[in-house]
């Protein structure tokens, strides 16, 4: 059953009679450095670099986990992972058939988003608005897609994790009715979809609140951009070339360290273009002071595994691992009338914050045992201060992309991380140490202590699933496995992403179906 709705209601809101409009930007693997406006030199982001200045930046913004349907479902539903049930990325092998000789066995995990929850789009639905998705789902299949879910309106969400048919149109997604032209950009496309949903509210019932959920599947794998957007990089990374190796072995796999990949640059200044394409509708339908803006994205960078596309510095590791780099978030939010432009807010904040923060700005009635994770964070935008609390992630599988079985808990400047294959803890310090480089849990056992019993009882109380010893492990198999990825794939991986800046690179004859198709 439902959660009850029956409580909600319209109370005191800052968009007078009509509640606010709600523009939800959420971007696939959108490692935080990957933006100008947070430090990125490589990367051209000018549109979304505009709406950060325009909005509250948190600078301590967070997914609820290092891979994407976690993180999603937390979004929707205001709960954490072990919570809800999905802990890995929907598709992840469990059991015995996760078979790369690792320590331990990933345990079971729910594969969609449960129907016994109220969702942020059905909560809002509930309270008045029109819900539209847009984009990459990879919260279920048949029986749990967006419209089975609060979304009156699904275009493109479906149960896969990359687009399929790639980036450029034809696309294979049964969700998109009819192809547009060939070669056409797919997250221009869905921006296109957006603003044209605007532009129909406005026209027919233009009274109505809405929500537009825009889910770009950019920029997740597979890498592709136009051979112009290419060429402008490809220039671009030649001004200043880089020296030495642009990977570092770091535990378990080849790390990029450097940002100079003119493929993964033209897809962030596609991605740039797209929410342009938004924000103009907005502005053009003069919905500025009644729309509610956020931008986010569901986990780090993918600095290692997948296409290595990218790189996290300073921040330690990206998608997948439990470092910094594989859980922080762009995290902005404006809001008309409430958030001051170029404010930023330490205060860490977490991905099911966003259910509890909407339906308090859209003046209904917060679900407390919905969004048992969450807090709404209307008083931090509006300049006041709330009460210091622990953060958590608990990943209890071993990711694409190097990353290994934990649980970490994060309270003031103090994370600590348990691993799951020995029961190890390490202790960082952010505040002194953003890259995670110094271990000092020796030196602050009472900190470890403390911070340890708060993890467990997290543990307990979400009802945390935990994996299982491998019996067909090989430590002798694994060590060959590990030299072989830390000499022979880095070695590879090297020649690879040097290859990607020769000026006659040529990935195909149509640049991925970029091209007009004979």
């Amino acid at each position: 059953m439902k959660l009850p709705l029956l409580l909600l209601s319209l109370t005191v809101s800052l968009f007078a009679e009509k509640k606010p409009n709600i523009v939800f930007f959420l971007v696939d693997d959108l490692g935080i450095k990957d933006l100008s406006c947070e430090g990125s030199t490589f990367y051209e982001t000018p549109n979304i670099d505009r709406l950060a200045s325009e909005s509250m930046r948190f600078t301590n913004g967070y997914s609820t986990c290092q891979v994407c349907s976690p993180s999603r479902a937390s979004i929707l539903t205001g709960q954490y992972p072990p919570r809800h049930g999905i802990t890995a990325h929907i598709g992840a092998k469990v059991g015995e058939d996760w078979d790369r000789n690792d320590v331990l066995l990933p345990p079971e995990y729910v594969l969609h988003l449960p129907h016994e929850d109220t969702t942020l789009a059905e909560a809002l639905k509930e309270g008045g608005y029109a819900t539209w998705f847009f984009g990459k789902w990879h919260l279920g299949d048949k029986g749990s897609f967006p419209e089975d879910h609060g979304f009156t309106v699904n275009v493109a969400g479906n149960h896969h994790g990359s687009p399929p048919g790639g980036f450029f149109s034809p696309f294979t997604n049964t969700k998109i009715e009819k192809n547009p032209p060939a070669g056409t950009s797919l997250p221009l496309w869905l921006a296109d979809q957006t603003s044209e949903q605007i532009v129909k509210q406005q026209q027919e019932n233009p009274d109505q609140p809405f929500l537009a959920y825009l889910s770009f599947y950019s920029v997740h794998a597979p890498v592709q951009t136009t051979r112009e957007l290419w060429k402008k990089y490809q220039e671009k990374a030649a001004q200043t070339p880089h020296k030495g190796d642009r990977f570092l072995v770091d535990r378990t796999l080849p790390v990029r360290q450097v940002q100079d990949s003119p493929i993964y640059a033209g897809m962030m200044e596609t991605l740039d273009q797209a929410v342009a394409k938004v924000l103009d509708t907005i502005e053009a339908q003069e919905l500025e002071n009644d729309t509610i803006v956020i931008f986010t994205g569901d986990n780090g960078g993918v600095t290692a595994g997948d296409a290595y596309p990218t790189a996290a510095l300073p921040l330690r590791g990206g998608k997948g691992r439990q470092w910094e780099g594989g859980l922080r978030a762009p995290f902005y939010i404006k809001v008309p009338g409430l958030t001051k432009a170029n404010s930023t807010n330490p205060t860490p904040v977490t991905g099911t914050d966003f259910f509890p923060t909407l339906l308090d700005l859209a003046g209904l009635d917060l679900m407390p045992e919905q969004h048992a994770d969450g807090i709404s964070l209307k008083p931090l935008l509006a300049g006041k201060e709330i009460k210091d609390r622990a953060l958590f992630w608990h990943y209890p599988h071993y990711g694409n992309q190097g990353g290994e079985p934990s649980s970490i808990v994060r309270q003031g400047d103090w994370k600590l991380i348990q691993y799951l294959e020995d029961r190890r803890l390490e202790l960082y310090n952010l505040r002194n140490d953003i890259g995670e480089q110094n271990d000092v849990s020796k030196e602050n056992p009472e900190t470890v202590k403390a911070l340890f019993a708060i993890l467990e009882k997290f543990q307990k109380d979400t009802g945390a699933t935990f994996p299982e010893q491998d019996p067909r492990y090989n430590a002798e198999k694994k060590k060959q496995q590990l030299h072989n990825l830390h000499t022979k794939k880095k070695e590879q991986l090297e020649k690879q992403h040097a290859r990607y800046l020769a000026p006659d690179f040529q990935p195909n004859k149509t640049w991925w179906g970029s091209l007009p198709h004979d």
